[in-house]
């Protein structure tokens, strides 16, 4: 076969996973991609950026994007979050909609109807079907498919890795033929800075309760690399000064186990000796400021 026929045989295109808090996006696109990208935990919104994955094969290169729970904002944050969803929805080849045995169907309505208004194939993963039985499982499978016609439902348990063969396959047959928009090498858009800041977001979520974890942002102010090392500065902002005191907690030890468990997956995930110093400061505002939210990433104008 020569280069030619290489080339248009190749394929390559987005794929978007949307759906509400706590279904499973993020495992399901860790799953794909092999790697832990997004965050996952038990807590809901723990996904707050749009995050792509990209996945290579000889032939074919799918790029996973992971965004934001649906949900109806009370913030600034939360609305530059659902601004990823609708980007998400509107440059996708194919719309990977996640729900679960569990949620209420048809939560959400206005994105059923952009389900099924978009002029991209529709994939429907019901998630999470360890946790039912084959009866209420067809009533759910039925439901969807009157809910959205245009749409392909497949049951799935990401947890347990049950049909996620089924679901890439499926996914690599529809995408389009085109050459690859990455790097063949590349796993995902981000660099390791934002992964950094990731990791230590996540130990919040892990080791703190109630409003904590919503009202903290992360910003990597020091990135330096060496042949041994990675030197790492990072800042917990909070909106109180009550959260800094429950965020350090008696005489550090809180700050210092999160700092601990954060430093010890990035050494992993960087594959390389971390030094990591990780500061809090107060910023009342920082979810309605915009002028924070575009440093942080939320905002690109």
């Amino acid at each position: 076969m020569n280069s030619d026929e290489n080339k248009s045989s190749h394929r390559s295109g987005f794929v978007n996973i949307i759906g509400n808090p706590n279904v499973g996006k993020s495992t399901i696109m860790n799953a794909f991609v092999g790697e832990r990208l997004s965050i996952v935990t038990a807590k809901a919104q723990t996904t707050r950026h749009r995050i792509m994955g990209i996945v290579n094969g000889p032939d074919y290169q799918i790029v996973f994007s992971d965004t934001p729970g649906i949900l109806k904002p009370s913030y600034k944050l939360q609305e530059s979050m659902m601004d990823f969803v609708e980007t998400a929805i509107g440059d996708a080849d194919i719309i990977l909609y996640i729900t679960d045995v569990v949620e209420k169907i048809g939560k959400n309505p206005e994105y059923i109807e952009k389900l099924n208004n978009v002029s991209s194939p529709v994939l429907i993963v019901i998630n999470k079907i360890d946790l039912t039985d084959q009866q209420k499982l067809e009533k759910i499978f039925a439901a969807w498919s009157e809910l959205v016609p245009r749409a392909e439902i497949i049951p799935a348990s990401a947890k347990e890795n049950f049909n996620v063969k089924t679901i890439f396959d499926r996914i690599l047959s529809l995408i389009p033929q085109s050459p690859p928009w990455f790097d063949k090498e590349a796993l995902t858009d981000r660099n390791l800075k934002f992964f950094a800041s990731e990791i230590i977001r996540e130990k919040i979520f892990l080791n703190y309760n109630k409003e904590i974890p919503y009202s903290t942002e992360v910003i990597i102010e020091k990135f330096k690399e060496n042949d041994l090392i990675y030197n790492i500065d990072a800042v917990i902002y909070v909106m109180r000064d009550s959260q800094k005191g429950i965020l350090i907690g008696n005489k550090g030890a809180s700050l210092k186990k999160t700092a601990t468990q954060a430093r010890i997956d990035m050494e992993s995930f960087f594959q390389k000796k971390v030094y990591l110093q990780v500061f809090v400061k107060v910023n009342p505002g920082w979810r309605e400021d915009r002028k924070k939210l575009r440093q942080f990433g939320y905002i690109q104008e």
